[in-house]
């Protein structure tokens, strides 16, 4: 054995013995809970029945009620809807206000950060700044529309608007992330490839186009499938700002998990509710990131 590779053998086993410490950690507070909640979902424990949680003897029966449980079934389209319009939302604003802010300025530069504000604020506290926004009493929003002697309707209790009202409160808490993103992508593009267009005699909207938007399609990509897999974590604006309603109308799987769980007490069905909600969270994005890696192979 030469030289370079008793170093290259040396190297390897130092980065597995520096990264042993990390893995533990991570195994003990995200590999732990993840396996308890997989043995949690095959029992039917009920915190009313403590001896319920080493019932083994069905253990697919929670899973085999689940197609069956209307309210289930309800909460994956409405997770659908709100990650669809919500994702799709912050992609767009995302990349029109990067392409805005690409400028050469002091002024934009320093400008940039307030639009960073949204996304560093704790969740609960985005919440609490909307439920203020949709409260007709005391909300801005509200004291604007009737100075332009507009009606608006209860946005969060109404049936037709709830849940644009928790997408549009998501979108302004996430939007910051696909600007980011998109933004460091547009200052990575030479500038030859947009003067050479502009010689060609190409126009803004073919610029993006043809040069521009090739160059941005992978991160925007990897924006929409992390935004994708963060979109199931909406529970703070759901918890505080509809509570589910009205009705079941934003009731997503996430919180009708919790309902389950410490309403119902019916922790192990409330498991295999969140199990599969984890499982189709890693489908589609995989799916995501599969087409993406064909488009690229295709390109």
């Amino acid at each position: 054995m030469s030289s370079e590779d008793v170093i290259e053998a040396g190297r390897r086993r130092f980065n597995r013995v520096a990264l042993a410490p990390s893995l533990v950690v991570l195994l003990a507070i995200a590999g732990l809970p993840a396996l308890y909640l997989l043995v949690v979902s095959l029992t039917p424990f009920q915190l009313a029945n403590p001896g319920s949680g080493s019932d083994f003897s069905a253990p697919l029966r929670n899973y085999l009620l689940l197609p069956g449980d209307p309210r289930f079934v309800n909460s994956l389209f409405v997770q659908a809807k709100l990650s669809f319009w919500g994702v799709l939302l912050q992609v767009i604003c995302g990349t029109g206000l990067a392409l805005l802010l690409n400028v050469k300025s002091r002024v934009v530069e320093f400008s940039r950060s307030f639009f960073l504000i949204p996304m560093v604020l704790p969740p609960i506290v985005v919440a609490v700044i909307w439920k203020l926004v949709y409260t007709p009493d005391i909300s801005p929003l509200y004291y604007a529309a009737s100075l332009l002697h507009v009606t608006l309707p209860a946005l969060t209790s109404d049936v037709n608007f709830a849940l644009w009202s928790i997408i549009i409160a998501d979108t302004w808490e996430w939007l910051p992330f696909t600007f980011l993103m998109v933004l460091a992508a547009l200052q990575t593009i030479p500038d030859e490839y947009a003067e050479a267009a502009k010689v060609d005699g190409a126009n803004p909207l073919q610029i993006f186009l043809y040069v521009t938007l090739p160059f941005i399609t992978p991160i925007l990509i990897v924006s929409a499938m992390f935004r994708l897999i963060d979109s199931v974590k909406a529970f703070p604006l759901i918890f505080l700002l509809t509570q589910g309603g009205p009705g079941d109308v934003t009731e997503v799987t996430n919180y009708y998990a919790y309902l389950l769980a410490f309403d119902n007490n019916e922790i192990g069905y409330s498991g295999a509710v969140t199990v599969v909600m984890l499982l189709l969270v890693c489908a589609v994005s995989l799916g995501v990131l599969w087409m993406g890696r064909r488009r690229e192979a295709l390109a």
